[in-house]
């Protein structure tokens, strides 16, 4: 019943238009598409692609392993992809949508500065102590960047406008896999390991991104969702809420609760 209320309140604005996209107001539909674009973006340029596109190339010219150990490990960092891939299952739902994103962001930075660090020793030991990094890396990036922002942008999009918000944001993902897979040779011929500073740096950036501006959906039903938005500003109250809650489980039906109270005392008075 709920769910075919809202759908009937949004159809009342008649035919979708394209500018909705962009309105601020109640709906705040533009900050809505800040976070399906950048959540698309930051998936891209934690540097996942430059591993999984080139992970045995790296091992051999970057590293200076020989081919066919090259090739094995190119193998074996993709099983590893498996396994992190398989985790957030049982942490997502307990932990909540921003503590993975966060934890793994620092997780993945951690990585990279390692990687970075012991490859400019140029020893053929630490190379291998790199590849243990960018193993770990795989890890992180399964349970927190992967899964995440292909259903996050889903669950705080209404009806009217998700599937278009989810078409932008697949276009903007492969745009990104583009830019890092077309790049990642040419930064890895002119500037070598420097290469995983710059993705470093971006997955730090990623933190405070989150931290600030992406809103904990753990446990709300989509009838919750509208409420995320309706405080406004730019963060919607998300920098200043514990956790990034904003909204509390079942607050809607709470809320309306509350409505239809008031709405009988009003009743009442009216009819004393």
């Amino acid at each position: 019943m709920d769910i075919q209320f809202v759908l009937e309140e949004e159809q009342k604005d008649g035919p979708f238009r394209v500018k909705e996209l962009f309105t601020w107001g109640e709906v705040q539909n533009l900050r809505r598409l800040f976070i399906t674009i950048t959540i698309e973006l930051g998936q891209q340029f934690t540097g996942s692609n430059m591993i999984n596109y080139y992970g045995p190339v790296m091992f051999q010219e970057t590293m200076n392993m020989s081919r066919n150990l090259s090739l094995i490990l190119g193998g074996a960092m993709q099983c590893t992809y498996l396994v992190g891939s398989a985790i957030p299952v049982f942490l997502m739902d307990r932990y909540g949508r921003r503590t993975l994103l966060m934890v793994c962001s620092a997780g993945l930075c951690l990585c990279f500065v390692m990687v970075s660090i012991l490859l400019s020793l140029d020893r053929e030991d630490c190379a291998y102590g790199a590849t243990v990094f960018i193993f770990i890396f795989q890890i992180f990036y399964g349970v927190g960047w992967l899964p995440v922002p292909w259903f996050y942008p889903a669950e705080l999009n209404t009806t009217r406008v998700r599937t278009r918000m989810q078409a932008i944001a697949s276009g903007w993902n492969w745009m990104a896999v583009f830019a890092v897979v077309k790049i990642t040779p040419i930064a890895f011929d002119n500037i070598g390991w420097r290469t995983f500073v710059i993705f470093a740096v971006l997955n730090a950036v990623f933190i405070p991104m989150v931290y600030f501006f992406y809103p904990e959906t753990k446990g709300l039903e989509l009838e919750d969702i509208p409420l995320l938005f309706h405080k406004g500003g730019i963060t919607g109250g998300v920098f200043t809420s514990k956790g990034g809650r904003t909204v509390t489980p079942g607050q809607h039906a709470l809320e309306a609760r509350v409505d239809q109270k008031v709405e009988g005392t009003v009743q009442q008075v009216e009819h004393a």
